[in-house]
């Protein structure tokens, strides 16, 4: 059998990519129950300024997925001097695509925001905090690259390095920032703004640094052109364009959830980023392995064992829901004292319980249907994989939306349109991977 099936293979690409989750969530953690201290409108604004932000980058970690899969199937192969020009040509990409969107943020954004937002408070300082934040876009683009580089070649420690070091410096600087601590000026939500922004840059100079000392340059020739080279971009844009667009739909349908709930109040939308909070932890493990997925799948792909993806999926499907399990019982026995972390208002504190139950019974469906949704990408089959989300995504909102509109106090109610979601999304996955047209995918 493939080493790449064996679980210490498994666990050794995907651990470090979950320490990595670890550190990037107490940053939302942390920034969540700082603004959640400040005010509701601070969190509320904030939370959906940060989901609005993370739509247009998801454009950027689309290209680095893409990235990550043909990196990860030239490793595979072995042909390790091809892995250099596959970074360089997205440098040299995504390096203008950040400055277009950073253009975007700072003069369209606004006027979206305006037409999707009804409270006047949360609009100015979702406004506020957007403006601050897109100067950091151009750091987190480069850092995907990298990211795109160390899971692709499966060296993903330094990845829990340089995510540890931008959490421990957008901690502090949150702290400082928002509350105007060890005599910085109290900036509230731009001060967690301008937090993000300094972190980014700071992952990005260790990322520089590292790869200096550390990286065989000769060996993956790396940086020796960042000139555009149009037919290799091409190529590489068309398989990354549809995990891009995918990405970009995914956070907007995140989006759209939280702009139907913020019609229902202020204390909805306070009470529902709380739980989004609690929900990315437990995501944790799963995206560490959604990432191995995706990464081992195109090395056995590359390396001619086509017939171990479907016992690599069971054993990663398997391990995620192991991590799941281990996590529930945190957020099942001790829902108060979790949600308490957060606010100390009583009422948004009650507001928060029955959400929270929902969303810990629909972890354990995620933890299967993405892994089985991963695999499908990592296959190279991205316009496929596109197709899933957008059915899925179309399903989902459509749901919650009906459901929002059928009667007062629906908001629990709401929160289970993800189970519509993810039933949706691994079902049509599954069936692809069983009878699909994949097995001899060129990237």
């Amino acid at each position: 059998m493939s080493n790449l099936v064996r679980y210490p293979k498994i666990w050794s690409v995907s651990y470090p990519i979950i320490l990595g989750g670890i550190a990037q969530n107490i940053v939302n953690v942390t920034d969540t129950a700082f603004l959640g201290r400040l005010s509701m409108v601070a969190l509320g604004a904030a939370g959906n300024a940060g989901i609005f932000y993370f739509v247009l980058m998801v454009v950027g970690l689309g290209f680095g997925i893409g990235s990550q899969i043909v990196i990860g199937r030239r490793n595979g192969e072995g042909n390790f001097h091809r892995i250099g020009p596959v970074l360089n040509q997205g440098v040299a990409f995504l390096i203008p695509l950040a400055f277009l969107l950073f253009l975007f943020i700072q003069f369209i954004s606004p006027i979206i925001l305006a037409q999707l937002t009804s409270s006047s408070n949360i609009l100015k300082a979702s406004t506020a905090y957007l403006e601050v934040r897109s100067y950091g876009i151009g750091f987190a683009f480069l850092n995907y690259a990298f990211i795109a580089l160390y899971t692709g070649i499966t060296k993903t420690k330094v990845l829990t390095y340089a995510t540890f070091l931008q959490a421990g410096i957008n901690v502090f600087l949150d702290y400082a920032l928002i509350f105007g601590n060890f005599g910085f000026p109290e900036w509230g939500v731009k001060g967690a703004a301008f937090a993000s922004v300094i972190s980014e840059l700071a992952a990005l100079v260790f990322f520089l640094g590292y790869s200096k000392f550390f990286l065989d340059y000769k060996k993956y020739h790396l940086f020796r052109s960042f000139r555009l080279e149009w037919t290799k971009l091409k190529k590489l844009v068309s398989l990354s364009a549809p995990i891009m667009l995918q990405n970009f739909l995914a956070l907007a349908s995140w989006l759209s959830f939280f702009m139907i709930i913020e019609q229902m109040g202020e204390q909805e939308l306070a009470a529902s980023h709380i739980v989004r909070s609690i929900y990315m932890v437990l995501m944790i493990p799963l995206f560490g392995f959604s990432s191995a997925t995706s990464t081992l799948v195109s090395n056995l792909i590359g390396s001619g064992s086509i017939i171990y993806v479907g016992s690599l999926v069971k054993k990663i499907v398997l391990l995620s829901i192991s991590c799941t399990l281990v996590l529930l019982p945190f957020i099942l026995i001790f829902p108060e004292t979790i949600c308490g972390f957060y606010t100390n208002d009583s009422a948004l504190i009650q507001a928060c319980q029955p959400i929270l139950l929902v969303v810990s019974v629909a972890m354990l469906l995620f933890s299967v249907a993405y892994i089985i949704f991963s695999a499908v990408t990592g296959t190279g089959k991205t316009k496929v994989s596109l197709l899933i989300e957008l059915f899925s995504i179309l399903i989902y909102l459509s749901a919650a939306y009906q459901i929002s509109i059928s009667k007062e106090d629906t908001l629990t109610e709401t929160w289970m349109s993800e189970f519509i979601y993810f039933g949706i999304m691994g079902s049509l996955a599954a069936l692809y991977l069983k009878y699909g047209n994949w097995r001899n995918t060129k990237v």
